[in-house]
Formats: C-alpha cells, structure tokens, sequence
C-alpha cells in the first residue's frame, strides 16, 4: 500500500510555519526504512498495512511534540499483491508524457 499523509501540530513557529515539526514527522519515516518521498503537501511511503500505519502513528507523535493538538489527512491506495508503486506510478505517467 501507499499512504500520503501530512501532519500539523497545532502550535505553530513564531512565523506561523510547522517545518520544525514537519520534519520531526519525516525523520522518522525516513528512518523506518520504508519506501517514501516527501514534498511541499504530503509525505509518501509504502509498505504493508500494518508497517505503514505504525509509522504514521509514529511520525503523528513526532510532530505532536510539544502540542496539545496534531491534524492528519491522509490517504491510502490499497493494492494488494503490488509493490514498488511509489515510484512505478511517476514512471508511468512520465512515459505518457514523452510520447
């Protein structure tokens, strides 16, 4: 499965931003060793379900350090028997594009 999600704690930087907090979050994605890519709305991984969500969780309570209040939008392409999509799936439009 992939999972797009952000996280934004409540308490904000002096300058409104949530970077500091946003990278807490993308750390440990990154450490899991999963699969995954960040950009300036969500950050991907993929992996089974039950990885994934445990490092959502984790990743949650990074960000949340220090508030009292996390969001979460998050969005999941459940496709059993597939893996490799995060980056099959650019792959494919990206040959569409140079036809």
């Amino acid at each position: 499965m992939i999972v797009a999600f952000s996280v934004s704690p409540s308490a904000a930087g002096e300058d409104g931003g949530v970077s500091e907090a946003v990278a807490r979050a993308v750390k440990v994605v990154r450490e899991s060793g999963l699969p995954n890519s960040t950009n300036a709305m969500f950050t991907n991984i993929e992996g089974s379900w039950d990885e994934v969500m445990d490092v959502v969780k984790r990743a949650v309570e990074a960000a949340g350090e220090g508030s009292s209040r996390v969001g979460l939008v998050l969005k999941a392409d459940i496709r059993p028997g597939y893996e490799g999509q995060l980056t099959a799936k650019v792959e494919r439009v990206e040959k569409h594009l140079s036809e």
